[in-house]
């Protein structure tokens, strides 16, 4: 046996090669490679080569086959690329040598594919997998009239033969040689029917190293396969087989990783429906092989890492593709190439469409057979509040009063609705988008009476007959199977009396008519309301003793084709589904109606429909975990203040004018939180309002209109804090500052006129340079107006001491100092409650907004008893919402829910915790130039080496980001900070996952690339 060692070729010797037989003088760099040995040959200002040099004992046929192989993809493969071969010196597309050792060795050279291996390309989206599919459909689709000798050899490689693998079983045990078994036998099982499957040369190894990516880092598509070493006639599934099988590894989901591959595949070269069938083994099979070559290898080449390169992930994906059910797959496979998921659902239709079934058929003691719909979607008024639907009691209540209003209707629904009821862990997973729900309901739910008798509605077998209650979502459950003369399905009873689903057995007959079984009570039936959940399945899969009731929006077209609509066999009108508007008819409308210069966050926006704590749903059931929202100070719809809310709606809602508690609770929790200085409050609506009475107080207790605040500040949308917003005039469309608007530069430490510490004092000079101009124009200063933390400027944080020392510029000059609270306040900032606090200052007057109210139009001034005496000139100030009893129950409720539930102390542990875990990703990822803020309140600012801002990956990020279900969102004057202000309820849990998610995008090559 020749040494391993003996059979090498070093750079040095590559290069001598490739001079003596090809006369071209170039650079070699060792490749990866099992039989040859392979050389990336770089030459100056041209794409360069391969060099290709065999083992002693290669087969000179098989090298041969290859060569031919490519010359004929050159002669046929219109649009396809592929290596070139290149003659030698005596025009021969196959050389020799004499190595070192004495030994024969053939060498071949072919162009050099440019571009990126697939395996240092991430990330590894939808579109790169789909062209992954399109690349190899086209390839095959070259190659079809393409033979050789060679082709039909045997090879270990190929999934045809991969039953060589039986006889190394004994290498593995436990787990790994159960999973191992088990395909091995489906294989076999089905070995007839996939002998007979369409068969021609092909590529038969896209694998992660012999794929090559375009340069293109936003819209990567794949350009070539190269390394024709394993091609071979057989099984034509198999070449897409072995391109999913690779192209798969390192996704959660798998399943769902190879469908754009298939459909690409397909795209360029139509695949058979019986070829599908196969396909989920046979990628398990090529990754058999994988594991098992890598055992034995283990043994025989110790050395040879490549050898080894992939069984990791070859594992992890064996263990995962073990789990799905090969029924499930080839449906999957099914609608990615657009046929019909399960090829039973017309047959199911047919049958239905010419058979007539009345409720009274299934609830033959109810007699009625008019139902009244019901929405539970994510999207219905009609549940209410999340919290409320959870009361079991209230929801028995509701549904009892709505049956009296329809004594002679069942009150039925349910089929496709998104829901947001399945808060229970097992109804989550994290797939390759982040975290998704199973909340895509299966079946038709009938709410009728405890104890009702449920029957069969046409005569079937006892497939299932189970005690489904500890998964809470069936209770008592009963499936029977049907057979007619070309088809076979089933029918799901759930939420059955356990006594009364368990007393069949499997395999007893029931005839149509026949008692399945009685509606169970809380909490046997599955903790919910008695009601039967009734479904129809085309296949059972691989379930024995449960069948889901609900799936992942991801996977509803597979799903809605496996369970067809219950109601095709009743036909109850009102239950056909409701037409809903579709995102992009809302687009249309918005951009043709509503004002042009309202913008949509994301690329590809999103229809929210309900919130819920720290999260936002969309019409589908999605959730996003919102680190942007700190309008909703307490959580999206916070059950507290949305109770405060109606219940003061339901008595009474009116102004000022009239005495009433509330604004008197109001002001009394959030004086409790202010200086002593400051009380006397005035509410409005908006910070947009509250700013603009600040300033109309400034101007009746001075008597002056000059206004000095900072650069890309932004102080609300009214006229007057338009003409303060630096960030408003200063930006698109604006005109510049206002004659009485003074604007000094943005007090930001880290990429402002002034850097590095102490620079407190610089940009204190630059305020009073501003009171230097309004004094020598004759004027005197009204207000010096900033945020304690600079929101649109990128959560800019104030030099230590700058407000101090501004404070006293302004107040020597006669001017108010004014704290814009609107973003920071109310205990976001952790340290303490209200922004100003932190700079240990005493503002003249306080501008309250956004979180007051969490989501309630509500705002307040606060102002010392010397400016609101000032400001009682005389002209009334009325404000015809403002300080109504509705609004003071909420605000009032939301300051209580942020003393009785700690959440400044939350928000001051979070925001510790993220900026520690930001300052570390600054460190592994340098474009990370400044981790800055205050509590829940932060900015990442993202910078090349020479602090120049990177807006594009700054967005790329936000949109990314978006993909996982996190929203996040961009701002600074260069839109190159990320900003992180959710809710202050966010939970450890929640931080950790933004981390996670932040972390794995940073490594995207966009990200890296600067």
């Amino acid at each position: 046996m020749i040494n391993y060692c003996e059979l090498q070729i070093n750079t040095q010797q590559a290069e001598n090669i490739l001079f003596n037989l090809f006369n071209i003088k170039g650079h070699a760099s060792a490749l990866p490679g099992e039989v040859d040995f392979n050389f990336r040959i770089k030459i100056a200002h041209e794409e360069g080569y391969i060099l290709k040099i065999s083992r002693p004992d290669e087969n000179e046929n098989y090298l041969d086959f290859q060569q031919k192989l490519l010359q004929y993809c050159e002669a046929q493969g219109n649009n396809l690329i592929a290596p070139k071969v290149v003659a030698d010196i005596n025009g021969n597309a196959i050389s020799e040598i004499i190595d070192d050792y004495g030994n024969k060795r053939k060498v071949r050279l072919l162009s050099w594919v440019s571009g990126r291996v697939w395996s240092n390309v991430n990330p590894q989206l939808d579109n790169l997998r789909y062209s992954l599919g399109e690349q190899c459909g086209l390839l095959t689709k070259t190659l079809q009239g393409f033979n050789h000798k060679e082709a039909h050899r045997e090879f270990e490689w190929d999934i045809a033969q991969s039953l060589w693998t039986n006889q190394y079983i004994n290498l593995f045990n436990g787990k790994e040689k159960k999973i191992l078994s088990a395909f091995q036998n489906k294989f076999e099982d089905k070995l007839n029917a996939y002998s007979k499957l369409r068969k021609c040369v092909v590529h038969n190894d896209a694998n992660d190293n012999n794929v090559i990516v375009s340069e293109d880092l936003l819209n990567p598509v794949v350009k070539a396969a190269i390394d024709y070493g394993d091609a071979i006639h057989t099984q034509i599934i198999n070449d897409l087989a072995i391109a999913c099988a690779y192209a798969i590894m390192k996704h959660n989901d798998p399943l769902e990783a190879s469908l754009p591959i298939v459909k690409g595949y397909h795209s360029t070269f139509p695949l058979q429906e019986k070829e599908l069938d196969h396909l989920h083994i046979a990628i398990a099979m090529r990754l058999v092989i994988s594991v098992t070559k890598s055992a034995i290898n283990k043994i025989k080449e110790p050395d040879n890492k490549y050898l080894l390169i992939s069984e990791k992930s070859a594992w992890e994906v064996l263990k995962k593709w073990h789990l799905i059910s090969d029924e499930y797959a080839g449906y999957s496979f099914r609608k990615a190439c657009g046929f019909i998921a399960h090829p039973n659902e017309n047959k199911f239709k047919n049958f239905a469409k010419n058979t007539s079934f009345k409720l009274s058929d299934l609830f033959p003691s109810i007699g009625i057979n008019e139902i009244q719909a019901i929405d539970l979607s994510v999207s219905s008024k009609w549940i209410g509040h999340q919290e409320d639907f959870n009361d079991l009691e209230l929801f028995e209540f509701k549904i009892n009063r709505l049956q009296k209003t329809v004594p002679n209707r069942i009150i039925a629904g349910g089929y496709l609705e998104p829901r947001i009821l399945y808060t229970s862990q097992a109804y989550n997973k994290v797939g390759n988008r982040g975290t998704e729900n199973r909340n895509i309901h299966l079946g038709i739910d009938f709410w009728l009476p405890y104890n009702t008798p449920v029957c069969a509605v046409l005569d079937g077998k006892i497939a299932m007959a189970i005690n489904n209650n500890g998964d809470k979502e069936y209770g008592g459950l009963v499936i029977l199977e049907h057979y007619t003369e070309s088809l076979t399905f089933y029918s799901l009873y759930g939420h059955l009396d356990v006594e009364s689903a368990t007393q069949h057995k499997i395999g007893d007959h029931i005839k149509k008519g026949e008692i399945i079984g009685k509606l169970g009570s809380y909490p046997e039936n599955g903790n919910w309301v008695p009601h039967l959940h009734f479904q129809i399945m085309l296949s059972l899969l691989d379930y024995e003793t449960d069948f889901p009731g609900v799936a992942y929006f991801s996977q509803l077209e597979v799903w809605k084709s496996i369970c067809p609509d219950p109601n095709l066999l009743f036909k109850l009108k009102p239950l056909k589904p409701k037409n809903t508007i579709s995102n992009s008819d809302l687009i249309n409308y918005r951009k043709e109606h509503l004002g042009k210069s309202l913008s949509l966050q994301y690329k590809i926006p999103i229809k929210m429909v309900r919130g819920n704590g720290q999260y936002l749903i969309d019409q589908y059931g999605k959730k996003y975990l919102d680190t942007v929202n700190n309008v909703a100070h307490v959580g999206h719809e916070n059950y507290n203040v949305v109770k405060a809310g109606q219940q003061q709606m339901a008595l009474l809602n009116t102004n000022s004018r009239y005495l009433h508690e509330n604004i008197n609770a109001l002001a009394k929790e959030l004086i409790e939180t202010l200086p002593p200085e400051l009380n006397v409050l005035h509410f409005v609506n908006s910070g947009s309002e509250a700013n603009e009475l600040a300033i109309r107080m400034v101007k009746a207790a001075t008597g002056e209109r000059d206004i000095i605040a900072s650069e890309i500040g932004y102080h609300g949308n009214s006229n007057m804090c338009i003409d303060m917003s630096s960030y408003k005039f200063d930006g698109k469309g604006g005109k510049g500052a206002p004659e009485h608007t003074h604007i000094f530069p943005l007090p930001d430490a880290f990429r402002g006129k002034y850097r590095g510490e102490n620079t407190a004092d610089k940009y204190a000079e630059e305020v009073q340079k501003q009171i230097d101009i309004v004094h020598k124009k004759g004027r005197g200063v009204g207000a010096f107006i900033i945020e304690p933390i600079i929101s649109c400027g990128g959560q800019v944080e104030l030099p230590e001491g700058f407000l101090a020392k501004a404070y006293k510029k302004v107040r020597a000059a006669g001017g108010l100092c004014i704290s814009d609270e609107v973003q920071v306040g109310c205990g976001r900032l952790g340290k303490t409650f209200w922004g100003f606090q932190l700079h240990n200052v005493t503002p003249d007057i306080v501008t309250i907004g956004k979180p007051l109210g969490n989501g309630h139009p509500l705002a307040a001034v606060a102002c010392t008893q010397e400016v609101a005496n000032k400001f009682a000139n005389g002209m009334e100030y009325f404000n015809t919402f403002g300080g109504n009893p509705v609004s003071c129950a909420i605000g009032a409720e939301v300051l209580k829910t942020v003393k009785r539930d700690n959440l400044q102390q939350n928000a001051l542990n979070l925001g510790e915790f993220l900026k520690a875990e930001f300052k570390k990703l600054a460190k592994e990822f340098p474009i990370i130039g400044d981790v800055r803020g205050q509590g829940l309140f932060l900015g990442i600012e993202l910078v090349d080496a020479n602090l120049n801002p990177l807006a594009a990956q700054t967005d790329y990020l936000a949109n990314r980001m978006k993909d996982y279900g996190i929203l996040m969102s961009t701002d600074g004057p260069d839109h190159n900070v990320l900003k992180i202000k959710p809710p202050i309820i966010f939970t450890q849990e929640n931080a950790e996952e933004l981390i996670l998610y932040l972390t794995k995008i940073f490594k995207e090559d966009f990200m890296l690339s600067k």
